[in-house]
């Protein structure tokens, strides 16, 4: 369907997998047709310092991915955006190919290099990741310890490749119920009690190399804004769109009010509108340099449905409230923001009753946490829909872990 445009999982990443991949580029037999030979040379990987730094990250794990499977990190390889890197101009027809397209690359031999070249940051990134999968290096190989393959010669076949535009537009997971085994191991790796930028740069390296651009972090006893300031940078950076779930509104990770309860008051907007709504505010202000998705709406303290039985007309003026903050502090319309609204548990019945967010809003349907869903988009919407999809739930009045939950 064209209008879903994001995907989310309830899940550490066990669920996800390369969802596309270029036609094969890469052969390791000699005779074979091909157009260049990647090794034996003392050719380093060549790149524009200029370029965004989440490219430059993704080629230094290039070069170490090379070094896993030929031994050696040198080979004749050219990595530019288009539009940021000064190497992309060389590549006149493939940089207007790829003019105006999201998250899409070009590999192509040219001159006895093998370039890859990015319509912006994560398209770059993409084709860097392609490569190394299609070398043999698993986007698992730090999470479940999957060895590379080795090979001593490695062809680039002829032709240009690329797997085009993703279809759905964000895509990613939700690491929830993260206490006590991510926990407990965070802090035998890391030596943190919360998850700071080691244990993020792991995760965000794994979306990318599974062509995933987004997340919402885990919320039961972290923060991850306030754990560590430099997670929202560091994601910033490598290119991961985060959000925030699906009770946890305006860029605000909800222990950060638990944290603070006894200064704040209630969660409760009917009761505590100025304070909630200057808490919103400061979420706003702390993500609007970044490409984060706003959650909207409102849902009870801890996870819960807010006090007061049906609060649909409470919920209509939280959202006109939130965006009203969104485009007071951005000095932009609201719309210009990216936002979802989560129809999840009781949220749908206020949509099924007949409840509508503005038109440039997501709208994220959901299973009933048992693997069902229960609803699918039958109508257009500007905004686009989108699944946020359980792997495995916890809570009362009993557990679904991801063993024993149908795909």
């Amino acid at each position: 369907m064209k209008n879903i445009r994001i995907l989310l999982f309830l899940s550490f990443a066990l669920s996800l997998y390369v969802s596309s991949a270029a036609e094969r580029f890469i052969s390791f037999d000699r005779k074979a047709p091909y157009a260049m030979r990647l090794t034996g040379t003392n050719d380093t990987v060549t790149y524009d310092i200029n370029d965004w730094k989440g490219v430059l990250m993704a080629v230094t794990n290039l070069r170490k991915d090379l070094k896993e499977v030929t031994g050696s990190e040198y080979a004749p390889i050219t990595v530019a955006t288009v539009g940021k890197s000064s190497l992309a101009k060389k590549y006149v027809a493939q940089s207007k190919e790829l003019k105006g397209k999201t998250e899409q690359y070009l590999l192509f031999a040219d001159d006895g290099r093998l370039v890859i070249l990015g319509s912006d940051k994560r398209g770059t990134i993409y084709g860097i990741y392609e490569l190394s999968r299609q070398l043999g290096v698993s986007p698992w190989h730090y999470w479940a310890d999957v060895p590379a393959e080795k090979h001593s010669e490695v062809y680039v076949k002829e032709g240009c490749y690329t797997d085009g535009e993703p279809k759905v537009r964000y895509r990613g997971i939700f690491v929830n119920d993260e206490a006590p085994c991510t926990s407990t191991w965070v802090k035998n790796t890391f030596g943190q009690y919360a998850a700071g930028t080691g244990y993020y740069e792991k995760c965000f390296e794994l979306l990318l190399r599974l062509k995933a651009n987004f997340m919402w972090p885990a919320m039961w006893m972290w923060s991850f804004y306030a754990d560590d300031p430099q997670n929202s940078q560091l994601a910033d950076d490598m290119g991961i769109i985060m959000g925030t779930s699906h009770h946890e509104p305006m860029g605000r990770n909800h222990q950060e009010w638990i944290r603070h309860r006894n200064d704040y008051g209630a969660w409760n907007y009917a009761k505590n509108p100025k304070v909630i709504d200057e808490f919103f505010r400061q979420g706003i202000e702390r993500m609007k340099s970044t490409e984060d998705i706003i959650t909207i709406g409102m849902r009870g303290d801890g996870d819960a449905e807010m006090d007061g039985g049906n609060n649909r007309k409470l919920m209509e003026q939280i959202i006109k409230n939130q965006r009203k903050i969104i485009s007071q502090v951005t000095h932009k319309p609201a719309k210009e923001t990216p936002q979802v609204w989560a129809l999840y548990k009781e949220v749908q019945q206020y949509y099924d009753e007949g409840m509508r967010a503005p038109d440039d809003v997501i709208y994220l349907l959901c299973d009933d946490n048992w693997g069902n869903i229960r609803n699918v988009p039958t109508t257009q919407h500007k905004g686009g829909w989108g699944m946020y999809y359980h792997v495995d739930y916890v809570g009362a009045p009993r557990n679904s872990k991801w063993m024993d939950v149908t795909p």
